[in-house]
């Protein structure tokens, strides 16, 4: 690997994510911006390289092309889509029309000879993950959607402000859809091995699940977007890629039992998705998990997969 890392999209999701890669301690060597409008990726590189005299790092930063880059870059990282009309488009139409996208683009890479990681950040994402490996026919250990590493994080933010630790201290992930149907893992959260379920009583945590779900909600009502968030997770999964970490990160990964990509905690290393972790879950739990994983499967039988 020449740790090559190319983001498809300029928007606020992929410079944001560009920005938390240039400003902190990254294996990343190159970094390579592709969008429809050449001009707004050039603009975004320029800026992102007048940090690097002030940047704990140093890496190569451009706007560049499928063409010309995608042979050697080592992880691609989606965040390209559209907005949602206005007038009543559906969300399942507006899941037609990124799933496009997301096929142009693949299309795109494997004629440049694209032999990389392909990491999923637009949403719906475990649709969009399951799709992009219908796509490209590349193995599944080499898709990887950012599934709930941000709801996680933002679970173990909550959870950490109540019982005053710091949120790496905090074990306990948020699973399923990046979306509505997604929940906590109660039954075997902790933190310092002491079950939080009996540190907390269970409206403390039911609210707690619940303002997590809703956190993005709340910042796009006062914001209209949320990207920072974002950014930080991803560089933390290229990060473990390149590192070989093999942390155990709640991505969306493909389930071969199902047949779907749903977040759920897996070991994440140099070639991609090690393995998905059997996790023991409680029979709610289980019962939540197939719910949550019936709405993904209905999204995707909503739209052609090739």
């Amino acid at each position: 690997m020449s740790n090559k890392v190319m983001i498809i999209g300029t928007g606020n999701v992929g410079a944001s994510i560009g920005f938390s890669l240039a400003s902190q301690r990254t294996p990343v060597n190159e970094l390579v911006l592709v969008d429809i409008d050449q001009a707004d990726a050039e603009g975004e590189a320029m800026d992102l390289r007048d940090t690097l005299a002030v940047s704990p790092t140093y890496l190569k930063i451009s706007a560049g092309s499928y063409e010309k880059d995608a042979r050697d870059t080592d992880i691609a990282i989606f965040t390209a889509g559209a907005a949602q009309k206005k007038g009543g488009e559906t969300r399942i139409e507006l899941l037609a029309r990124n799933a496009k996208i997301l096929h142009d683009v693949v299309d795109q890479l494997l004629a440049a000879n694209f032999h990389g990681i392909l990491l999923i950040v637009t949403n719906p994402v475990d649709v969009m993950s399951y799709l992009a490996m219908q796509y490209s026919n590349f193995p599944s250990y080499k898709i990887i959607g950012s599934g709930t590493v941000l709801d996680s994080a933002r679970l173990r933010y909550h959870l950490a402000e109540r019982l005053s630790v710091s949120p790496k201290s905090i074990h306990a992930y948020q699973v399923g859809e990046h979306g509505d149907s997604e929940f906590a893992i109660w039954s075997t959260a902790n933190v310092g091995s002491q079950p939080i379920n009996k540190l907390l009583k269970k409206s403390e945590l039911d609210k707690i699940e619940e303002d997590t779900k809703l956190a993005a909600y709340k910042i796009i009502e006062k914001k209209g977007a949320t990207y920072y968030g974002i950014g930080a997770c991803v560089t933390s999964i290229v990060n473990c890629i390149f590192n070989d970490e093999r942390r155990v990160l709640p991505v969306s990964t493909y389930d071969a039992y199902t047949d779907t990509f749903f977040g759920f905690p897996s070991v994440v290393g140099r070639r991609g998705v090690v393995r998905r972790l059997d996790t023991e879950l409680s029979e709610d739990e289980e019962l939540k998990l197939q719910s949550s994983i019936n709405i993904i499967k209905k999204a995707i039988n909503s739209i052609p997969t090739k």
